[in-house]
């Protein structure tokens, strides 16, 4: 779940590229909201889909890996996420390649 809101809590905007998911249908939107996703813009085209995150935390590594567990909860697989601070995203991708 993502952390809880304060009103200082700055906001991060990144995207999370998943595994073949399967159908993009209601199903799975309503998947990803009740696993905590309820900050995430789910989407597809040309057969790749991801989430787009727009989430509060107190720092963006934390925002990313929140919705990473959240993600998983919903059972669905992250193969990596878009950078825009290349250094925290780049571990991060690191990471998922290794498991």
């Amino acid at each position: 779940m993502p952390p809880a809101k304060t009103p200082d809590m700055p906001t991060y905007e990144f995207e999370v590229i998943l595994a073949h998911a399967g159908e993009v249908d209601t199903a799975m939107a309503d998947r990803l909201y009740e696993s905590g996703c309820d900050d995430g813009t789910l989407s597809s085209s040309d057969g790749i889909v991801s989430v787009g995150f727009a989430r509060e935390a107190d720092s963006l590594e934390e925002a990313v890996r929140s919705a990473i567990g959240d993600l998983s909860s919903a059972g669905v697989v992250v193969v990596r996420v878009e950078p825009t601070d290349r250094s925290v995203y780049s571990q991060i991708n690191r990471e998922l390649t290794q498991r």
